[in-house]
């Protein structure tokens, strides 16, 4: 929530300066917002109360000056190249896990800003203002080039995708059905690996794995998946018996098929909800 002159609210703001939360008002619905001008005029509301037979509207005014915050730089869905810039930064400080650069300023970018913003005693926004900006940039220096792009990994003299060059990655190749555990952009493991079906095909891209379940069983097609690792819905990566016993013969539902089981429990261990995905054709 944020303020740039008028007044924007929520119900548990309204209730909260009013202190009538106990009298159970259930919504407080702005009216005439732009009637509020943070110099203290006053803003007419809506305020539901609870009645015998259902709730009753009924208005009420709240007037004072409000906080004006700062006009955001970067926030949670901005993109760009400058927002790459930004979170090299972050990563420069420790703040941010370098798997998280991007060109899109998420969730883990918020929480880094957050973290720095405390850092320096000044308010927690969690977007960046330029206040935040400036001291940013007097506690780090400009990126470099491999800091901003960090080199992908290179297996035989092959580079593996860009996606897989930083932090914890199943960097998943279809074309040589080979699944790299990267960190960091060294490759630590591989393990043969095979996918869904024409009509049932795993789907490429960048994900992060969603959830874990050490000793799965599939509800739709009542078979046994071991050390899942889901990424994208109801596909995942899994041990398969199946896989070890007939090989290329067969084919997943959209999952992606591991047949060594010691390779795949002992990456099952290593791996956190949230570590990159990225399936792709090399």
């Amino acid at each position: 929530m944020r303020f740039f002159g008028k007044v924007l609210t929520t119900a548990a703001v309204i209730t909260g300066a009013l202190g009538l939360v106990g009298a159970g008002i259930v919504v407080a619905e702005r009216v005439d917002a732009e009637q509020a001008q943070a110099g203290g005029q006053s803003a007419s509301y809506n305020q539901q109360v609870p009645r015998a037979g259902g709730i009753k509207t009924v208005p009420f005014e709240v007037s004072g000056e409000l906080p004006i915050y700062p006009k955001a730089l970067w926030e949670v869905d901005s993109t760009g190249p400058a927002v790459r810039k930004l979170e090299a930064r972050l990563v420069q400080l420790r703040l941010l896990d370098a798997q998280y650069l991007d060109d899109a300023f998420g969730t883990m970018t918020r929480s880094a800003v957050k973290k720095f913003q405390s850092s320096k005693g000044i308010p927690t926004l969690g977007y960046v203002d330029q206040n935040t900006w400036d001291q940013l940039k007097s506690a780090t220096h400009e990126p470099t080039q491999q800091e901003l792009y960090p080199p992908a990994p290179v297996v035989n003299g092959k580079k593996l995708d860009q996606r897989c060059a930083t932090g914890r990655v199943l960097c998943i190749d279809k074309s040589t059905r080979q699944l790299r555990y990267v960190v960091n952009g060294k490759v630590v493991s591989s393990m043969d690996v095979r996918f869904g079906a024409k009509t049932t095909r795993t789907r490429e891209g960048l994900f992060s794995v969603s959830w874990k379940s050490r000793n799965h069983v599939s509800k739709l097609y009542d078979s046994e998946m071991p050390f899942a690792m889901f990424f994208s819905g109801g596909q995942a990566v899994h041990y398969s018996s199946d896989f070890a016993a007939r090989g290329y013969n067969g084919g997943s539902h959209g999952c992606v098929n591991v047949r060594d089981r010691q390779k795949i429990a002992w990456l099952f261990d290593r791996i956190k909800v949230g570590d990159k995905v990225v399936v792709y054709w090399s």
